[in-house]
């Protein structure tokens, strides 16, 4: 039996009754469930609905989680996010990949295993960060080892001011531990590696039942048992959009994030002599000093560095990355032809 929603369940607000006009009032808001090729599922007060696109929009514009505005089979038009978490797309373009749109809290799910990554950890910090997600850490497993309280301090230390929650995925009691992220409206969303627990620790939220894959032994990896994004209603409230494992979570526009994630190397940042400063060997460098006290780990510091010079070439246009390969070509030809110039004198 197909379960009805009210818009309130689905997590309607007054910020998206705020964007119609009254034209649209009488169209149908809903929420996008599932996206497909030439297609989308969505969910509505009135019920599921099927979708076909209107010209101009493709379904790389749209993410699981976006509200819209229907008129029967037809969608009209996307409102505006609240929030959005997205990655640069495989490949040498710049495209921006969604991941999902709307959502209240980016639970983090990592292992207590081989898994466990400070640096990946605060990759999808920043990722939250710059979307303006709550970001919770999930650490799966515990049941397995027998030093949990180590593998919480592990995790609290990468950022204090975010929650860690101890899972175990497989117990009645999972859905209770995150409770407080769950309640009716509230959305949800699983991201971190194949592997960890996610489709298992979705199955404890909603209910359902779809099949896992075991971990690789040698490298605590597992196999992509998601291979899409969805939005499940999750049994005591809320909603949950599940992501396949990612192998590579290339931020862009996350600068913001970034920096909210390595606040106490920002703040040292803005103190530095020269608003230009690398922070290697400039005079008046505040990092550099932190560094030289020995007030600023050095790991930490090559994190943030990579991390910044990251976001700020996928961040770029596909049309600023030629230019600037064209600019570095013409450079390298000019080289060339003062070599050869000079070789024949």
């Amino acid at each position: 039996m197909t379960r009805s929603f009210t818009l309130a369940d689905l997590g309607w607000a007054s910020d998206f009754l705020r964007q119609l006009d009254l034209q649209e009032l009488a169209a149908t808001p809903c929420r996008i469930a599932a996206v497909h090729r030439s297609r989308l599922e969505a969910l509505s007060a009135a019920g599921p609905l099927s979708l076909i696109l209107p010209p101009g929009l493709s379904t790389g514009e749209i993410a699981v989680g976006d509200w819209a505005l229907a008129d029967g089979a037809r969608l009209l038009r996307l409102l505006e996010r609240r929030s959005c978490l997205s990655r640069r797309a495989a490949g040498t373009g710049a495209a921006r990949q969604l991941i999902a749109a709307n959502v209240d809290t980016l639970f983090i799910v990592t292992s207590c295993n081989a898994d466990f990554n400070p640096a990946r950890l605060e990759r999808y910090l920043a990722l939250a960060r710059s979307a303006g997600v709550e970001p919770v850490i999930l650490l799966t497993r515990a049941d397995l080892v027998s030093d949990r309280e180590t593998w919480r301090e592990r995790a609290e230390a990468v950022d204090r001011r975010v929650a860690v929650r101890l899972v175990d995925a497989t117990a009645p009691e999972a859905s209770t531990t995150l409770a407080d992220w769950c309640r009716p409206g509230q959305t949800v969303a699983l991201a971190g590696s194949s592997g960890v627990g996610k489709t298992t620790l979705a199955n404890a939220l909603t209910g359902a039942g779809e099949a896992t894959a075991p971990i690789r032994e040698d490298d605590a990896k597992g196999r992509h048992t998601t291979t899409g994004r969805h939005l499940h209603p999750i049994a005591g409230g809320g909603w949950l959009i599940d992501t396949p494992g990612m192998r590579e979570l290339r931020l862009t526009d996350a600068e913001g994030g970034i920096a909210a994630v390595f606040d106490d190397i920002d703040a040292l940042a803005r103190a530095c002599r020269f608003t230009d400063c690398s922070h290697r060997t400039e005079p008046g460098c505040a990092v550099q000093a932190a560094l030289a006290e020995g007030r600023l780990d050095p790991g930490r510091l090559a994190r943030w560095g990579k991390l910044r010079r990251e976001d700020r070439h996928n961040s770029e246009t596909l049309a600023e990355a030629h230019a600037r390969d064209r600019a570095f070509g013409r450079m390298v030809r000019e080289v060339l032809r003062d070599k050869t110039r000079r070789r024949d004198r």
